[in-house]
């Protein structure tokens, strides 16, 4: 990898990293067990996949969140954030996956760290209001489901007083929770990078229906949707999301590593209390060598994570690379964590009742954001000799 530029010792996770990560761990353990999460997210199967009803949430406790200031955590100081490490919001993300927190706090990050990469002064304005607590998505993703920037199937025609958006974006995370949609759509040869409020005239949000319970996911389709010449942060946004893609994967990567630290540390304390053949079932090596292999996997994971994200902070040209390696370890990991869980709780593990599912879920539908551990190896290769018959 290029040494050009020097990373910090420890990946730079210092002491104000491991506070926030304290913290975090404290208020979601108080405020989001594992039984309050049950009752927001799978009381009953039956409205969730036969009605289509939303996943529940807490938006009182998203106040909290915004008190804390953590929607604010990636905005420059300049425009009201706190300009924080990643490295450290990468710890904070953990804990949010470790809690399967529903919330929009992990759109409203992707997105402000999307108009930070922006760094244009059109962006500010936003910037500011997602500090301030303001929810916000990105939107970015045309039908083909392309887990790579620039597909995308809005388009935006110049009208006397701005322009004019029509098409549809996919895959829209927690758009149920959102109040801004930061859009990404082609104008001429252009794609340009916009901000659209929930209310826009035009704008209808369709609920997708997907396994996870703890969040949302919707296609948004834009019917006539006027911009003003505000509303466009830069025509730019292939650079713009080139340059932020190394976060976005760091931050799905750092959520499946909190999932799959939670399936692997449960699994663990079923496995000493449950007895077969009048032993404790983890005495048995046939349990205890996949437990092993689980942490093994999640610390490798665990490691590129920080790593990748203390390229991001230093702005190394290896950033993508090495936040391609964290996503690919952190979704193997989180699939070899997940069969294992189920099956190491034996016939309980398949029941609704056991909280397996809800973070089987989650790390099923993070596996698949932004491309799995395939994808982000076969665009390794491509990095290193080149595309190949493709």
């Amino acid at each position: 990898m290029n040494q050009a530029l020097a990373v910090p010792r420890d990946f730079g996770f210092g002491a104000e990293e491991e506070m926030l990560r304290d913290l975090a761990r404290q208020f979601l353990d108080e405020n989001m067990p594992v039984e309050k999460l049950r009752g927001l997210a799978a009381p009953d199967p039956e409205p969730i996949y036969d009605h289509g009803q939303q996943p529940g949430w807490d938006p009182q406790l998203w106040n909290q969140v915004v008190e804390l200031g953590w929607p604010g955590l990636a905005v420059p100081e300049s425009a009201g954030g706190s300009d924080f490490s990643w490295v450290g919001i990468v710890g904070l993300v953990e804990e949010v996956g470790r809690h399967a927190l529903p919330s929009p706090l992990l759109a409203t990050l992707n997105a402000s760290w999307v108009l930070r990469s922006a760094q244009t002064e059109r962006a500010d304005p936003f910037l500011s209001r997602l500090a301030s607590g303001t929810s916000a998505s990105l939107a970015m993703t045309g039908s083909r489901g392309s887990v790579e920037p620039g597909d995308v199937d809005v388009e935006a025609q110049s009208t006397p007083t701005g322009l004019r958006l029509d098409g549809a974006s996919f895959f829209v995370q927690d758009a149920a929770k959102c109040e801004l949609f930061v859009v990404l759509a082609r104008h001429g040869e252009d794609l340009i990078l916009c901000v659209i409020p929930r209310e826009a005239k035009g704008l209808r949000i369709e609920q997708d229906q997907i396994h996870d319970v703890t969040r949302d996911q919707a296609t948004l389709y834009f019917e006539g949707v006027e911009l003003d010449s505000a509303s466009v942060v830069s025509d730019s946004g292939l650079a713009i999301l080139q340059r932020a893609w190394p976060g976005l994967l760091c931050l799905t990567s750092a959520d499946l590593c909190g999932t799959s630290e939670w399936q692997l540390q449960t699994t663990v304390e079923y496995a000493k209390t449950r007895k077969q053949f009048e032993r404790p079932i983890g005495f048995f090596q046939a349990v205890k060598h996949p437990l092993v292999d689980a942490m093994i996997g999640i610390d490798r994971a665990r490691s590129l994570l920080y790593h990748a994200a203390s390229l991001v902070d230093a702005g190394h040209p290896d950033a993508e690379m090495a936040a391609r390696m964290a996503k690919s370890a952190a979704s193997d990991a989180g699939a070899y964590v997940s069969d294992r869980s189920i099956q190491l709780h034996g016939g309980i593990g398949f029941t609704w009742e056991c909280d397996l599912h809800i973070y089987f879920k989650r790390s099923m539908h993070n596996q698949a954001l932004y491309g799995d551990g395939v994808h982000q190896r076969r665009r390794l290769a491509d990095f290193i000799v080149g595309p190949v018959g493709r």
